[in-house]
Order: structure tokens, then C-alpha cells, then sequence
């Protein structure tokens, strides 16, 4: 949703181009931020189940607020958001990745992991498109709801790692 959609709804709301561009590249920013210098600490201190957590309830507030305003100074400070909604999340699935799958089956799991990551995405963004047509920014509230039924199956799904065996297969 966010990525086919919120330039158009920032637009339509009469955001500058170049404000768009600000608060997109702050998006970016936060990204690179946690996944060299945050994500790995906080992935080291609260686990693959914590970290997955943490960006499941980051995705619950973003959505739920980007949903209802176009403010440039709420979407400023959401924006950062991005970096626990997708880079932790990534980094947390990666560990998970790194604790069930063999070293030799690592490729394999890396690509069904992209292409699974990658349809969900394809299929949520053709869906998105209806409602966005019906009722605009508002359109992003259902992705808040989405992130509240992923918190509870991020800490089912995402168990603590250290208790896993690393060669299961």
C-alpha cells in the first residue's frame, strides 16, 4: 500500500514534490540506520521473537496514524518507522533463517523466503488499489490491522532461537 500509494495520497494532499522526496529519503535513512547500526543491538538483546514484535507494533502506530492525517510533521516522525517495519523485521527473519535452515539448504531458503516476501507484496499491492480507490489514505488502516495479527504470530511463529536446532533437516 505505502509503496503504490503514498505518493499519490501526499500529492493529492498537497504535499511539495520535494517534501515528498524528504520524507521518503528520511524512510531510507532509518532503514540503512537499523540495519547497520540499530537492528543488530536490538536483534542481539530482544531476539528474533522480540525484534519481530517490535516491528509488528512499529507497523500498528504507523499505519494507524498515516492513515488519518497527511500532516508533513506526523508523517516526519513516522517515517522513521520504516526502518523497524522493514529492517528489523528482515533482520529478525534472517536470524530465524540462520536458526532453522541448514548452512547447506541456505540458498534455497533465502529464495523461497524472496519469493514468498515477494507475491505476498505483489498480490497486497494489487489488492490495495481497491480500497485506496474507495476511501484514499484511509486505505492504510487495514496494513495496521494486518501488523496487529502479526503480533501475536510474530511471538508464536518467531520462537526464541537459541532453543532451536541449527540442523534440523
Amino acid at each position: 500500500m505505502h509503496d503504490a500509494f503514498a505518493v499519490i495520497w501526499w500529492s493529492a494532499a498537497g504535499i511539495e514534490p520535494w517534501t515528498i522526496s524528504i520524507l521518503w529519503s528520511e524512510a531510507v535513512a532509518a532503514e540503512v540506520i537499523v540495519f547497520f547500526l540499530i537492528g543488530p543491538a536490538l536483534l542481539d538483546r530482544l531476539g528474533a521473537r522480540g525484534a519481530a514484535v517490535l516491528a509488528a507494533a512499529a507497523g500498528v502506530v504507523r499505519w494507524s496514524v498515516a492513515g488519518v492525517t497527511t500532516s508533513v510533521l506526523a508523517l516526519s516522525i513516522l517515517q522513521p518507522l520504516h526502518g523497524f517495519t522493514f529492517a528489523l523485521l528482515h533482520l529478525a527473519s534472517m536470524r530465524m533463517m540462520q536458526a532453522l535452515v541448514p548452512a547447506r539448504l541456505a540458498a534455497t531458503g533465502q529464495s523461497i523466503y524472496a519469493f514468498g516476501s515477494g507475491c505476498l507484496t505483489a498480490v497486497l499491492t494489487l489488492l490495495s488499489g481497491i480500497p485506496y480507490a474507495k476511501f484514499g489514505g484511509v486505505a492504510f488502516l487495514p496494513m495496521a490491522i494486518l501488523c496487529a495479527v502479526a503480533l501475536p504470530l510474530a511471538w508464536l511463529g518467531f520462537a526464541d532461537e537459541r532453543h532451536r536446532s541449527v540442523d534440523i533437516f
